[in-house]
Protein backbone atom coordinates (compact mmCIF):
# COMPACT_ATOMS: atom_id res chain seq x y z
CA UNK A 1 0.00 0.00 0.00
CA UNK A 2 2.83 2.38 0.88
CA UNK A 3 4.51 1.75 -2.52
CA UNK A 4 1.25 2.51 -4.29
CA UNK A 5 0.92 5.81 -2.42
CA UNK A 6 4.52 6.80 -3.26
CA UNK A 7 4.00 5.85 -6.91
CA UNK A 8 0.80 7.90 -7.04
CA UNK A 9 2.55 10.93 -5.57
CA UNK A 10 5.45 10.53 -8.04
CA UNK A 11 3.04 10.28 -10.97
CA UNK A 12 1.21 13.39 -9.80
CA UNK A 13 4.40 15.47 -9.75
CA UNK A 14 6.27 13.91 -12.66
CA UNK A 15 6.71 15.76 -15.93
CA UNK A 16 3.89 14.81 -18.22
CA UNK A 17 4.00 17.30 -21.04
CA UNK A 18 6.57 18.59 -23.51
CA UNK A 19 6.13 22.14 -22.26
CA UNK A 20 7.21 21.13 -18.76
CA UNK A 21 10.78 20.47 -19.94
CA UNK A 22 13.74 22.83 -19.81
CA UNK A 23 17.08 21.42 -20.93
CA UNK A 24 20.64 22.64 -21.02
CA UNK A 25 21.74 24.01 -24.39
CA UNK A 26 25.01 23.02 -26.07
CA UNK A 27 26.27 26.60 -25.71
CA UNK A 28 25.51 26.81 -21.97
CA UNK A 29 22.07 28.43 -22.08
CA UNK A 30 18.69 26.80 -21.56
CA UNK A 31 16.10 25.49 -23.99
CA UNK A 32 12.59 25.98 -22.61
CA UNK A 33 10.07 23.94 -24.58
CA UNK A 34 7.20 26.11 -23.30
CA UNK A 35 8.32 28.84 -25.71
CA UNK A 36 7.54 26.52 -28.63
CA UNK A 37 3.80 26.37 -27.95
CA UNK A 38 1.96 26.78 -31.23
CA UNK A 39 4.75 25.23 -33.32
CA UNK A 40 5.54 21.66 -34.23
CA UNK A 41 8.71 20.36 -32.61
CA UNK A 42 11.04 17.75 -34.13
CA UNK A 43 13.37 16.22 -31.54
CA UNK A 44 16.38 14.34 -32.91
CA UNK A 45 19.22 12.55 -31.14
CA UNK A 46 22.40 13.36 -33.04
CA UNK A 47 26.02 12.25 -33.36
CA UNK A 48 28.98 13.74 -35.20
CA UNK A 49 30.71 10.52 -36.28
CA UNK A 50 27.74 8.50 -37.55
CA UNK A 51 26.81 7.37 -41.04
CA UNK A 52 23.61 9.38 -40.49
CA UNK A 53 25.47 12.59 -39.61
CA UNK A 54 24.85 14.12 -43.07
CA UNK A 55 21.19 14.34 -42.00
CA UNK A 56 22.21 17.60 -40.29
CA UNK A 57 22.03 19.15 -43.77
CA UNK A 58 18.42 17.99 -44.28
CA UNK A 59 17.44 19.00 -40.76
CA UNK A 60 18.82 22.51 -41.29
CA UNK A 61 16.97 22.78 -44.62
CA UNK A 62 13.70 21.72 -42.91
CA UNK A 63 14.29 24.22 -40.11
CA UNK A 64 14.78 27.06 -42.57
CA UNK A 65 11.88 26.06 -44.82
CA UNK A 66 9.34 25.63 -42.01
CA UNK A 67 10.72 28.10 -39.46
CA UNK A 68 7.30 29.72 -38.98
CA UNK A 69 5.70 26.44 -37.92
CA UNK A 70 8.51 24.06 -36.88
CA UNK A 71 11.35 24.00 -34.37
CA UNK A 72 14.01 21.32 -34.54
CA UNK A 73 15.99 20.51 -31.40
CA UNK A 74 19.08 18.33 -31.67
CA UNK A 75 20.21 16.22 -28.74
CA UNK A 76 23.80 15.01 -29.08
CA UNK A 77 24.20 11.58 -27.49
CA UNK A 78 27.05 9.10 -27.26
CA UNK A 79 24.88 6.01 -26.75
CA UNK A 80 25.52 4.26 -30.05
CA UNK A 81 29.00 3.17 -31.09
CA UNK A 82 30.63 6.07 -29.18
CA UNK A 83 29.83 8.26 -32.19
CA UNK A 84 29.50 11.50 -30.20
CA UNK A 85 32.65 11.57 -28.04
CA UNK A 86 33.22 15.33 -28.08
CA UNK A 87 32.51 17.99 -25.51
CA UNK A 88 29.59 20.38 -25.89
CA UNK A 89 31.98 23.01 -27.24
CA UNK A 90 33.40 20.57 -29.82
CA UNK A 91 29.89 19.48 -30.84
CA UNK A 92 28.75 23.09 -31.29
CA UNK A 93 31.85 23.90 -33.38
CA UNK A 94 31.39 20.80 -35.55
CA UNK A 95 27.70 21.46 -36.22
CA UNK A 96 28.34 25.10 -37.07
CA UNK A 97 31.45 24.55 -39.21
CA UNK A 98 30.43 21.39 -41.08
CA UNK A 99 26.66 21.86 -41.46
CA UNK A 100 25.91 25.51 -40.61
CA UNK A 101 23.37 24.34 -38.03
CA UNK A 102 21.21 27.16 -36.67
CA UNK A 103 18.45 25.16 -34.99
CA UNK A 104 18.66 24.75 -31.19
CA UNK A 105 21.08 22.11 -29.95
CA UNK A 106 20.89 20.72 -26.43
CA UNK A 107 23.87 19.77 -24.33
CA UNK A 108 25.02 16.16 -24.72
CA UNK A 109 22.72 13.69 -22.95
CA UNK A 110 21.92 9.99 -22.75
CA UNK A 111 18.93 8.79 -24.78
CA UNK A 112 18.74 5.25 -23.38
CA UNK A 113 19.83 3.14 -20.46
CA UNK A 114 19.83 3.80 -16.73
CA UNK A 115 20.95 7.41 -17.24
CA UNK A 116 18.36 8.28 -19.89
CA UNK A 117 17.47 11.97 -19.90
CA UNK A 118 13.96 12.65 -18.48
CA UNK A 119 12.77 14.15 -21.80
CA UNK A 120 13.76 11.00 -23.68
CA UNK A 121 12.24 8.81 -20.99
CA UNK A 122 8.99 10.73 -21.54
CA UNK A 123 9.27 10.44 -25.35
CA UNK A 124 9.79 6.68 -25.14
CA UNK A 125 6.85 6.27 -22.74
CA UNK A 126 4.62 8.37 -25.02
CA UNK A 127 5.76 6.35 -28.05
CA UNK A 128 4.93 3.09 -26.33
CA UNK A 129 1.55 4.36 -25.15
CA UNK A 130 0.68 5.41 -28.70
CA UNK A 131 2.15 2.23 -30.24
CA UNK A 132 4.65 4.10 -32.40
CA UNK A 133 7.55 2.18 -33.90
CA UNK A 134 10.29 2.42 -33.04
CA UNK A 135 9.35 3.50 -29.53
CA UNK A 136 12.77 2.99 -27.96
CA UNK A 137 15.66 4.95 -29.43
CA UNK A 138 17.36 2.50 -31.79
CA UNK A 139 20.25 4.59 -33.19
CA UNK A 140 21.44 8.12 -33.87
CA UNK A 141 19.05 10.47 -35.71
CA UNK A 142 15.76 8.96 -34.57
CA UNK A 143 13.11 11.65 -34.88
CA UNK A 144 10.12 12.45 -32.65
CA UNK A 145 7.53 14.90 -34.02
CA UNK A 146 5.23 16.76 -31.66
CA UNK A 147 2.27 18.86 -32.78
CA UNK A 148 1.50 22.48 -31.94
CA UNK A 149 0.03 21.42 -28.58
CA UNK A 150 3.03 19.33 -27.56
CA UNK A 151 1.47 15.95 -28.35
CA UNK A 152 3.65 13.24 -29.87
CA UNK A 153 2.26 12.56 -33.36
CA UNK A 154 4.99 10.59 -35.16
CA UNK A 155 8.26 8.75 -34.71
CA UNK A 156 10.67 8.31 -37.61
CA UNK A 157 13.47 5.77 -37.70
CA UNK A 158 17.10 6.87 -37.81
CA UNK A 159 17.40 5.99 -41.51
CA UNK A 160 14.38 8.13 -42.46
CA UNK A 161 15.80 11.24 -44.10
CA UNK A 162 14.55 14.61 -42.79
CA UNK A 163 13.23 15.48 -46.27
CA UNK A 164 11.41 12.14 -46.71
CA UNK A 165 7.80 12.46 -47.94
CA UNK A 166 6.38 11.02 -44.71
CA UNK A 167 8.26 13.60 -42.61
CA UNK A 168 7.16 16.48 -44.86
CA UNK A 169 3.55 15.24 -44.82
CA UNK A 170 3.54 15.06 -41.01
CA UNK A 171 4.97 18.59 -40.72
CA UNK A 172 2.49 20.02 -43.21
CA UNK A 173 -0.51 18.25 -41.67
Amino acid sequence: MFRLAILSIFMLFSTSHLYDFKVDAVDGGKIDFAKYKGKKVLIVNTASLCGNTPQYKGLEALYKKYQNKLVIVGFPANNFGSQEPGSNKEIKEFCTKEYAVTFPMAAKISVKGSDIHPLYKWLVEESKAKHFEPAEVTWNFQKYLLDEKGNLVAVFSPKTQPEAPEVIAAIEK
